[in-house]
């Protein structure tokens, strides 16, 4: 996998440190990364089950009024 060398500010990622307890300026950042995109997946997954069951409810054939 390519890598791709970033600088941030030293007080962030100390932080990042402390919050992940990993003691490896990469490993944490990395951590937070690998979360951020773990996070995004499910809310799109559960988006996606949302709109499904709504599609389900509007496919079904109402009951005559009146």
């Amino acid at each position: 996998m390519a890598k791709v060398t970033v600088s941030l500010d030293a007080e962030l990622v100390v932080e990042v440190m402390v919050l992940a307890g990993v003691g490896n300026p990469q490993d944490a950042v990395e951590l937070v990364v690998r979360d951020y995109i773990a996070r995004g997946h499910r809310t799109e997954a559960r988006v996606a089950a949302r709109e499904e069951a709504l599609r389900e409810v509007d496919a079904k054939p109402r009951d005559p009024e009146g």
